[in-house]
């Protein structure tokens, strides 16, 4: 296989990565590569296009929180700008910083002016997402953003992740939702990614679109009655998602994977071990037989 199919395959495997497994994947196909340079040089277009897919966190420099990395969140490129250290948003610090692709951290912090005729509104949106994430996802992270050009246009992101290598299973929950005043609408979609692999290798991708009217009173009250009402559409919404996937599993367990096995061979009787054992015993010893019978 050519140097650059190499590269592609490995690109292609990590960007396959399960939930928090990226740096095994990127243990193995170093194999594929032997080359840690071209491979750091080859890959780090695949790595960028995965972590801005997975909002992928980063402690924000100078702030006690985290933000999420997300095409949302990037700031145009500056002229002459390395391609593994673009610059970020994080609207709760009021701050860009670069953040590097590769190992993950962000540096250089800015300070940013926020758009004064859509902050308000923006403001009161991160209010209540972070209450929303303290009830529900205590460890999950939130950015709400200021459409450019846009002021009545706001995109709420929000993802939890929980890794358990101890016990073979990772996920992460993401969701995204686009927040238009003007067409008094909130779309988006929920994305759910769980791997389990202890004696195996099972993966759950699923992605659920959402898409409401906000009533007129909503968009005229305050911002901070408006956000909490939005949220509160977008709470129904995820909650009755994770219901819908509890009863889609528990119909999984009872029906669909029984439904993969025979309960009985086609005799339609239980097999009995210690025959089968003692018919395999038989069997090799007479095999044996005759072997020593031809000699």
């Amino acid at each position: 296989m050519a140097l650059d199919e190499r590269i592609q395959a490995a690109s292609n495997f990590l960007l396959q990565s399960p939930p928090g497994e990226i740096n095994d994947v990127l243990n193995d196909v170093r194999n594929i590569i032997s080359d840690d340079d071209l491979l750091k040089n080859g890959i780090t277009p695949a790595l960028a296009e995965y972590n801005l897919a997975q909002f992928i966190v980063v402690d924000v420099p100078g702030a006690d929180h985290q933000s999420i990395i997300s095409e949302a969140a990037r700031v145009p490129a500056e002229e002459g700008a390395e391609e593994t250290e673009q610059r970020f948003l994080d609207p709760r610090s009021k701050t860009s910083f670069v953040f590097n692709h590769l190992d993950l951290e962000a540096s250089d912090p800015k300070t940013v002016d926020p758009a004064p005729d859509s902050e308000p509104f923006r403001q009161a949106l991160e209010t209540a997402v972070t209450t929303y994430l303290t009830a529900h996802f205590p460890d999950g992270v939130g950015s709400v953003f200021a459409t450019p050009g846009a002021p009545n246009r706001f995109i709420i992101q929000i993802v939890a992740n929980k890794y358990n290598p101890t016990n073979y299973w990772s996920g992460r929950w993401r969701s995204e939702y686009t927040v238009d005043l003007g067409d008094n609408t909130v779309t988006g979609r929920i994305l759910v990614n769980v791997h389990y692999y202890e004696q195996g290798n099972v993966q759950l991708a699923t992605t659920h679109e959402v898409s409401l009217t906000l009533p007129p009173a909503v968009v005229t009250s305050t911002p901070a009655s408006a956000a909490s009402k939005i949220l509160a559409l977008i709470v129904d919404q995820e909650g009755h998602y994770q219901t819908s996937l509890n009863e889609t599993y528990h119909e999984m367990g009872e029906k669909t994977f029984k439904g993969l096995r025979r309960a009985l061979p086609l005799t339609r009787q239980k097999i009995d071990w210690d025959k089968v054992l003692g018919y395999k015993l038989g069997a090799e010893l007479t095999s044996s037989k005759g072997v020593f019978g031809n000699a």
